[in-house]
């Protein structure tokens, strides 16, 4: 069987990646490693294509001296946050990836720069509002950033209903009224099943369940969904932050 890690990687990165919007075409193998099937496969071979989690995770390894970037407690602080996130040192995270995605980036991102450096954190949440360009598509007056970062971010709610193939869960949408916030709960349908099977079994009404573009990759222990909680809050405060100034450095232009 793949280690705990390995299982958790696959959970979080196969709804993007099915979608073709992020790592190498293998959504076939990401599923069969996060419906725990014993199949033999190399994940960390896998896992290394894709361009936004791998090099946080391997940095977030590095600075918490720890050689696998596919340790379940890396993989846990990267797409939720965990006491290993807290830990880590914020600028000196932030400024080597900034360093590491500079080389990638291109002319498409010159926003990432040292002006990000108070916005970066080592979570999937960052990547989100910080590092893709969608916030700063948000005053478009288009519905898709919204839409994307809603759906792109790590969401978390409760289940309500477990049908065959999709869950009823009551979660908080992600608003924007100039601001990005966590609008009041309601009730949606979502995947958590696919053809290999569940990553998520057992699931009852009242448990708490991680999705991630509209499919449900994870169960929540009441801890793990606080720790998600507070990083996307705290995400959410920092990038208004920067969303405010950047609306008013256009204002006095």
């Amino acid at each position: 069987m793949h280690p705990p890690g390995h299982r958790l990687f696959a959970k979080y990165a196969y709804a993007p990646n099915a979608l073709g919007y992020c790592g190498p075409a293998d959504a076939q193998a990401l599923e069969a490693v996060a419906c725990g099937r014993d199949v033999d496969l190399d994940v960390t071979a896998i896992a290394r294509k894709f361009s936004g989690a791998w090099p946080y995770q391997k940095l977030i390894a590095d600075l918490s001296g720890n050689d696998d970037p596919l340790d379940d407690h890396v993989v846990r602080a990267y797409w939720t946050g965990s006491e290993l996130t807290c830990d880590l040192d914020r600028a000196r995270f932030g400024s080597e990836l900034l360093t590491r995605f500079a080389s990638q980036a291109g002319s498409y991102w010159k926003h990432l720069n040292e002006n990000l450096l108070a916005e970066a954190a080592p979570t999937h949440a960052f990547h989100v509002f910080g590092v893709y360009p969608w916030s700063r598509l948000l005053d478009s007056g288009m519905p898709q950033p919204l839409q994307v970062l809603d759906s792109c971010r790590i969401s978390w709610g409760t289940v309500l209903e477990v049908g065959d193939d999709l869950l009823a869960v009551r979660s908080k949408p992600l608003g924007f009224d100039g601001q990005l916030y966590l609008d009041e709960a309601v009730d949606r349908q979502v995947r958590y099943r696919v053809e290999q099977g569940a990553f998520v079994t057992h699931l009852h009404v009242g448990d708490i369940v991680a999705v991630h573009w509209d499919f449900v990759c994870d169960w929540l222990a009441p801890q793990q969904a606080d720790e998600l909680a507070y990083w996307t809050h705290w995400q959410l405060e920092q990038t208004n932050r920067r969303l405010a100034a950047d609306r008013g450095a256009h204002l006095t232009m």
